[in-house]
């Protein structure tokens, strides 16, 4: 669709700025939704208890889209052209597929998004000064990637060969082909476990596992994070090392978790950032942002099921033992 046929769409009152950048009484404000995971999820309380802190309370003055969570990738596209249709507000999206096709939506509804590389995927062309109608928070999770490679590697003493379980729709081949070659410089051989859906998981482990892997990265995605509830209890069964993106998975009974906690990256940044766009700032006027908090958490329980011992250099380094 045409930016003219978006104007006639949306009509000349979706573009009329709010007073002072405040609420205003009696208005309904309409949050659209792209998420690949539900909605019942501790990250999202955080955000809506935010907002309600700030006056903008679900059921009173705050519409949701529900039906814009629990998404599979191919939904994306129409309920984002629904949701333009709809006249939202705000689009919140996490990940690069949902920011994507959200942006292919509407030039002129703002978007709030959540990624690993905001500028790196071309949504945004600065940090400080976002373009276009698009703001939200890089967490460079793929950055990261890198680091978690190197911690599982520590973790597992003579580790040779090991896999990274990617979502090719979320991770390019260059950035896996770049923790190949890193890894080939401690000696260990990687293999890549490539999936683009849920249900593709399961067998991508069990062939790695069957490849002679002996530890497992879960690279960033929206996708992997999201079907946690698969990986973690076929690689529990496999006794196969893994390490996450999220400390929340060690909290859950992954063996490792490195990155910013979610809850707080919702509760303290992505909140701020949608309340300003609620009251009117523009994207452009909202700064891209980064998490500067984050946790190794090792879980010490998993660690003696798998039989391992981690070096006590790592575990004086983790930030939180479970056990």
């Amino acid at each position: 669709m045409r930016r003219r046929e978006f104007i006639t769409v949306l009509g000349g009152a979706a573009f009329v700025p709010l007073a002072a950048h405040a609420q205003q009484a009696g208005r309904i404000y309409r949050l659209g939704a792209l998420h690949l995971g539900p909605r019942n999820q501790p990250f999202h309380d955080a955000l809506y208890e935010e907002l309600q802190r700030s006056g903008f309370i679900e059921g009173q003055n705050l519409w949701v889209d529900t039906r814009g969570y629990g998404l599979r990738v191919e939904q994306l596209a129409d309920h984002a052209s629904e949701i333009v249709k709809a006249q939202v507000d705000i689009i919140l999206c996490v990940g690069d597929a949902a920011i994507r096709v959200a942006q292919q939506a509407t030039k002129t509804i703002p978007i709030l998004g959540l990624t690993d590389d905001m500028v790196g995927s071309h949504f945004v062309s600065s940090l400080a000064k976002p373009d276009g109608n698009i703001t939200g928070v890089s967490i460079f999770s793929t950055e990261l990637d890198g680091k978690r490679q190197d911690i599982l590697i520590e973790a597992v003493p003579g580790l040779r060969r090991m896999a990274a379980l990617a979502d090719t729709d979320n991770t390019s081949p260059q950035k896996l082909q770049v923790l190949q070659e890193a890894a080939r410089t401690r000696g260990v051989e990687l293999l890549i476990a490539p999936v683009t859906t849920p249900e593709e998981i399961a067998g991508a482990i069990d062939t790695v596992k069957s490849s002679g892997a002996a530890a497992l990265n879960v690279l960033a995605s929206p996708l992997l994070f999201n079907n946690r509830h698969i990986i973690m209890p076929r690689v529990a069964t496999l006794r196969l090392p893994t390490i996450y993106q999220a400390p929340e998975a060690s909290d859950g009974g992954g063996l490792i978790g490195y990155g910013p906690r979610f809850v707080q990256v919702w509760r303290e940044i992505l909140a701020r950032q949608l309340i300003k766009l609620l009251r009117g700032i523009k994207p452009t006027d909202v700064p891209v942002e980064q998490p500067t908090k984050f946790e190794l958490v090792i879980n010490l329980k998993t660690a003696e099921m798998l039989r391992l011992a981690i070096p006590e250099a790592l575990l004086t380094r983790a930030d939180k033992l479970v056990d």
